[in-house]
């Protein structure tokens, strides 16, 4: 590739714009191309928005801001191409334009300029074919906001020249990106794992299995991320969503990405998210971040029924999680009852406790005198018979059936009419351990996230038993402790585990087939999403153990061939290599 010092950019819609505002602020000279002066006009509208929010935050000073725009020129003529050094196209996710757009190009440009195109899940391999350069086509897909996010995907065919990958990479370190080179296949990395995750979500929003607030909610809190799967489809836009699905699922046959039908009903009566003021939520205007009330908005009473009053609360357990709900409730002014197999396994959990309450301490989360008066409320016992008088107990024992099903039967032997029985299960049917009591109407989940004294979030599982006033018990106390409850049915993986560890075990899949290593998959989802972490970091420290366990349980519940194990997380695990725990996962960690 010769030097690059003007870059021709075609199309100009927010990723279009995007992209030259990335070009002209790296010093190049930049040649935008749109259809016609409207579109033009659009375009120039995108980077003066981006720009002056850029002034204001004084990311950009206002001189480099004229500087900017003195270095991009705007045509509506592709032939006004012939003298750039690199093209880059962004035009609508539509094969049968980039594919007319590419053929042009391939007259105009000189030989030995190299065609990229931004597509996010469209074949590399059969634009490139429609020109005479093939082996000089290849996939330049930026994430968006290009100006913001790092992550470049950079996308080989296997006509693709290795010298041309090699100076494409450069380029787009030169702009201060982060390039992950793959191959051409269907959503690339990011959208390839990314959109199974969102097409699950809306499938969840369209069996009314959660809401939409309770499924958002549950990845920002349960997750820690940026958005929940239906505001990032709103901010993307459905139409673009559903164009990727469709893309993928043609070249992948993956059923997991066939659209979902609610999808094409939304985009059909408009509701194509932010852009047009409406998608799964209601804007206050149209392109507006600003959520407004609608007809779908939960009211501020909890529904169908009044909570039951709850002072005194049980605990089954001593591991880690029992731990942290003890503490929750103590600090919440609770008196809270720890029942432990042993009073050796007692005493070290009342130890584990007063650790965690020193440290609270120590960073200013507590006073000393908060702290005893939380440590003055626990007591721990070695028998169910002390529960008799509780009005809640929490069982958070081995995430085994048996042993839950048997803590159940003991508790209903003891425990006074209308106490609430609750399980912390993680993918478990709840219904099981009511069907252990005599009193199912009683029992609820109450799926607590590790460190139960730092996440915000709880899942309430309702059976198709489980009473409305016992329902809204759950959540009043979640608010009384500080939590965000959501609500969802007794399905395996509740909303968290089911949307997570499909996406995980996508990722392994993704893995196992040498299409990309773990780092490369892991800065595709961290930098290019903006995830917490990327999947093999975030396996490595949930557990292959844990996550294979979960894994096997959602493929029992829905059958979807695209849910069964990854053969390579079976064989980790079989290997004994678990993650962080054991020193060895998908990384070594001995070192």
């Amino acid at each position: 590739m010769t030097r690059i010092g003007t870059v021709g950019v075609v199309g100009l819609g927010t990723m279009g714009a995007g992209i030259a505002e990335v070009l002209a602020r790296t010093g190049l000279r930049v040649v935008a191309v749109e259809l016609d002066e409207d579109a033009v006009l659009r375009g120039r509208a995108h980077l003066e928005h981006s720009t002056t929010r850029a002034v204001l935050r004084e990311k950009l000073s206002s001189g480099d801001q004229s500087e900017l725009f003195g270095r991009i020129r705007y045509t509506t003529t592709l032939s006004d191409l012939a003298d750039v050094d690199l093209v880059i196209e962004a035009v609508p996710e539509r094969k049968e334009l980039k594919a007319a757009v590419f053929a042009e190009l391939d007259r105009v440009c000189r030989p030995e300029v190299v065609l990229a195109s931004n597509t996010s899940s469209l074949s590399v391999t059969e634009l490139s074919v429609v020109t005479k350069r093939p082996g000089k086509v290849v996939g330049m897909h930026f994430f968006n906001p290009a100006p913001v996010l790092k992550l470049v995907e950079v996308v080989r065919t296997v006509v693709t020249e290795p010298e041309v990958i090699t100076d494409v990479v450069a380029f787009v370190e030169h702009l201060g990106k982060v390039p992950v080179v793959i191959g051409d296949r269907a959503g690339f990395i990011a959208n390839a794992l990314l959109f199974g995750y969102l097409n699950h979500a809306v499938r969840m929003f369209e069996s009314r299995y959660a809401s939409r607030e309770d499924i958002d909610a549950a990845m920002r809190f349960g997750c820690g991320y940026p958005m929940g799967p239906l505001q990032l489809l709103d901010l993307m836009g459905l139409d673009t969503a559903y164009e990727i699905l469709d893309t993928m699922y043609h070249q992948s046959r993956n059923r997991l990405h066939a659209p979902a039908p609610v999808l094409k009903q939304m985009i059909t009566a408009g509701l194509l998210g932010r852009k047009s003021g409406r998608g799964f939520y209601t804007y206050d205007d149209i392109d507006s971040p600003v959520v407004v009330p609608d007809a779908q908005t939960p009211g501020d009473a909890v529904l169908g029924g009044r909570a039951r009053e709850v002072q005194r609360v049980g605990v089954v357990g001593t591991g880690t999680m029992a731990a942290g709900i003890v503490e929750v409730f103590a600090k919440a002014g609770n008196d809270v009852v720890m029942r432990a197999r042993s009073e050796v396994k007692a005493n070290a959990a009342l130890e584990t406790v007063r650790r965690s309450l020193n440290k609270a301490v120590l960073r200013g989360k507590l006073t000393e005198e908060q702290r005893d008066a939380a440590l003055a409320r626990i007591r721990t016992t070695t028998s169910f018979d002390d529960f008799a008088d509780c009005d809640l107990v929490v069982e958070a024992v081995a995430e085994e059936l048996e042993v839950k099903k048997a803590v159940f039967g003991a508790l209903d032997e003891v425990c006074k009419p209308g106490a609430v029985l609750a399980t912390t299960t993680s993918s478990l049917p709840v219904i099981e351990c009511a069907a252990a009591t005599s009193r199912p109407a009683d029992v609820v989940g109450l799926h607590f996230f590790n460190p139960a004294q730092v996440m915000k979030l709880v899942e309430v599982v309702h059976t198709i038993s489980t009473s409305p006033d016992v329902l809204a018990t759950a959540r009043a106390v979640c608010a009384r402790l500080g939590k965000h409850a959501v609500s969802c049915g007794d399905r395996a993986g509740f909303i968290v585990n089911a949307l997570l560890f499909p996406y995980l075990n996508d990722a392994v899949r993704m893995l196992e087939a040498h299409y990309a290593d773990a780092d490369d998959i892991d800065g595709a989802m961290a930098i290019g999403c903006g995830l917490p972490m990327g999947p093999f970091a975030l396996l490595d420290v949930v557990g292959l153990d844990v996550a294979l366990a979960i894994q096997r349980e959602l493929y029992l519940e829905f059958r979807e061939a695209g849910f069964s194990p990854a053969p390579l997380l079976e064989h980790l695990v079989t290997a004994g290599r678990l993650g962080r725990k054991t020193g060895k996962g998908f990384r070594d960690y001995t070192a």
